[in-house]
């Protein structure tokens, strides 16, 4: 029975539910969700997301998941993404149980009305913004980051509503393993993970929630428009080609080896990742000689023998990196395609901002670098694009970074590191033109929530609101008028009211 408490014994239970290599994936079509939708709608009208307990629970719920499902999701990543274990544990487990206590311990006070500044009028009263759950979400995961970007957003959503999940199709191992395990932990009416194609997914966001949240750049447009005709808030963290500046004036080791582990890790399939480097021309040369001399030391000398190195998750995707790599550029590091295993580590120069591989947004292990005769050519390079997702710059000079920070645009700053300004809960993460909207942390918990603005009046005293009420006579709009004058520090149009 779905409806049931979860097993107290989950991992008893999910041995006999195991998925097996080559099993085909479960489906759900968009009448099923019609149901899922309509049960979750029920459990949030009965107020059961409600208390604080109840919330708590499901959080702790999720964090034993992770740590009693390690090894189970250790596989799957492994099968889709050839992912190495470290990578798994620490970008997508840790990372999501650090979101899910960090939210118990803040809860509470996430939860609790905030007052606000009061003026003349409401001197005896309670000004307050209220968190208050918005309802069913729909959270839609990327296959880039499986685990994480499925369930950072769904800790948010947790802490405030009732869910409906859907992982990528595209991770297909990882996406059957939530689906199989999170009943087990989490509220069987509130909480549901649908294995839906993409094809179907804008057909199920008309389907009417209370916000959805997405991360896919090829389908954001076409769930963006579906939600519309309904007028449903949505959440978009979509990717972006993302610069790195590297200024003469660095430690170029230091700078190659985080670049490098940057562009490289989850084989370059990160919307974080440094999509290219522009490097300055009086050291290029040696940061491709330091680039060829770090991904030896990280990889060694056949990065398809390492265990440190993934792959890509599809042919399909392979063979469209495969063909603007080919069209761009000098390959200097790199180069060996194997299509068997979707392998394509790559280093190029020589790249032109007309290259194919300058005109997409690349989810593989391409790095182009591309030549700037000073920080100024930088900026102006930057600020040409679209703005990107991450922008990220390398520098001893805190003057460079300012400058880099200060005059462009984007939805994060890194400097003289990459990616980790996504990971922390205590930043938002989002875009400004790839997207809209941000998460993580306390920006979770509001994304999930409306802001509900309440007055707190009582009837015994009108104070000077009774000047508002007609008969309207000049003598009451003469005293409005020097009310309102007496503060010139007032916000909005009259402080007394």
């Amino acid at each position: 029975n779905m409806s049931s408490p979860p097993s107290p014994s989950p991992t008893r239970w999910f041995k006999a539910l195991r998925t097996r290599l080559g099993e085909p994936c479960l489906r759900t079509y968009p009448l099923e969700c019609v149901d899922l939708l309509r049960r979750a709608r029920i459990a949030f009208q009965a107020g059961r997301t409600l208390k604080e307990r109840f919330r708590l629970t499901q959080l702790e719920g999720l964090v034993r998941m992770l740590e009693e499902h390690e090894c189970d999701f250790v596989d799957a990543l492994g099968r889709d993404l050839h992912k190495p274990r470290f990578e798994t544990v620490v970008f997508e487990l840790i990372t999501v149980k650090n979101e899910a206590l960090h939210a118990i311990t803040n809860l509470k006070k996430w939860m609790q009305p905030q007052p606000v500044e009061k003026n003349l009028s409401t001197t005896l009263d309670e000004c307050l913004v209220i968190s208050e759950p918005l309802g069913v979400v729909f959270i839609m995961g990327s296959w880039c980051n499986p685990v994480q970007m499925c369930l950072v957003p769904l800790v948010g959503a947790i802490a405030a509503n009732c869910a409906l999940v859907n992982p990528s199709e595209y991770t297909v191992h990882t996406a059957e393993l939530l689906h199989r395990l999170i009943p087990f932990y989490l509220d069987n009416e509130c909480f549901h993970v649908i294995l839906a194609g993409i094809s179907d997914l804008p057909e199920i966001v008309e389907l009417k929630f209370d916000h959805v949240f997405f991360t896919n750049k090829e389908e954001g447009g076409k769930i963006a428009v579906a939600a519309a005709r309904n007028l449903t808030p949505v959440t978009l963290i979509l990717g972006s080609k993302n610069p790195c500046y590297v200024d003469q004036n660095c430690d170029i080791a230091t700078t190659v080896q985080r670049i490098a582990w940057a562009c490289f890790h989850n084989a370059g399939q990160s919307l974080m990742a440094p999509s290219y480097i522009l490097c300055h021309t009086d050291i290029k040369a040696r940061v491709v000689q330091a680039l060829k001399c770090c991904l030896m030391e990280f990889y060694g000398p056949d990065p398809r023998e390492s265990r440190s190195f993934g792959r890509m998750v599809n042919l399909e995707i392979f063979s469209h990196t495969r063909d603007l790599l080919w069209r761009s550029g000098k390959v200097v590091v790199g180069g060996q395609v194997t299509e068997a295993e979707k392998y394509i580590p790559t280093v190029l120069t020589e790249v032109a901002e007309s290259d194919p591989i300058m005109q997409e947004e690349v989810f593989g292990p391409v790095l182009p670098i591309l030549s700037v005769n000073d920080v100024d050519e930088a900026i102006a390079f930057i600020n040409k694009q679209e703005k990107p997702l991450c922008v990220y710059a390398y520098s001893t000079n805190s003057n460079v970074i300012s400058r880099i920070m200060q005059e462009t645009s984007s939805g994060s700053f890194c400097s003289n590191d990459c990616i980790l300004q996504s990971l922390m809960v205590a930043l938002p993460f989002g875009g400004v033109a790839c997207g809209m909207g941000s998460f993580h942390g306390r920006y979770s918990f509001e994304t999930f929530s409306h802001r509900k603005a309440s007055l707190l009046r009582g009837t015994r005293f009108e104070c000077v609101t009774y000047l508002r009420f007609p008969p309207y006579e000049d003598r009451n709009l003469s005293l409005m008028t020097w009310a309102c004058a007496l503060s010139q520090k007032s916000q909005g149009w009259c402080q007394i009211l």
